[in-house]
């Protein structure tokens, strides 16, 4: 009975920390894991995905730390954890998406459906900035996105990517002058660059 008592005052304490400190940092997870999968349900798996394994791992967060960070972290090693899965699998093909889709052909409100959330952050930069951020490797991108995006300190990046702190400065100087570079000729097309 006192086990039982200890086990339900242990998960009521995880409740509380998981609602507490990891479910006001949904939003700024799902749009980290749509930068790097353009995917509304592969970002959205990875969230849950990173839910799952935070609950599942709650006794190794430190209270009082970066609750942001460390879910971060998690979301993006799992990322990388599917990446390499994935490029070990042979190319699938799901039978049944192409049979609606060959029966859908002459429906034209198919054609027309738009997912109101890709087109959130398409519109949030212009489509050449998005464009230029989306073509950069993925190393690249993610010290970006959680640099400028999210408005993590290179400390804190460091412990999400797992990358020395000088590696974080290097890759966003690199990254910005990949940047810079590809996006030159569109400033000057705006009036920005003489």
């Amino acid at each position: 009975m006192l086990v039982l008592a200890k086990e339900n005052l242990m998960k009521e304490r995880h409740d509380q920390i998981f609602e507490q400190e990891f479910l006001p940092h949904a939003d700024a997870l799902y749009t980290f894991a749509y930068h790097l999968t353009y995917n509304d349900e592969d970002a959205n798996d990875l969230v849950q995905e990173c839910f799952l394994k935070a609950y599942r791992f709650i006794e190794r967060y430190e209270l009082g730390t970066n609750a942001k960070a460390w879910l971060f972290r998690i979301l993006k090693n799992e990322f990388i954890n599917r990446y390499r899965k994935a490029k070990k699998q042979p190319t699938k093909v799901d039978y049944e998406e192409i049979v609606s889709y060959q029966d859908g052909e002459n429906d034209t409100n198919y054609a027309s459906y738009t997912d109101l959330r890709e087109e959130m952050f398409q519109h949030m930069m212009g489509d050449e900035v998005t464009n230029a951020i989306n073509a950069l490797p993925v190393d690249f991108r993610t010290v970006i996105l959680l640099c400028d995006i999210e408005g993590f300190t290179y400390e804190e990046i460091a412990k999400i990517v797992d990358i020395p702190i000088g590696t974080v400065r290097s890759r966003l100087h690199r990254s910005r002058n990949m940047l810079k570079a590809t996006l030159r000729q569109y400033a000057s097309s705006k009036g920005y660059v003489k």
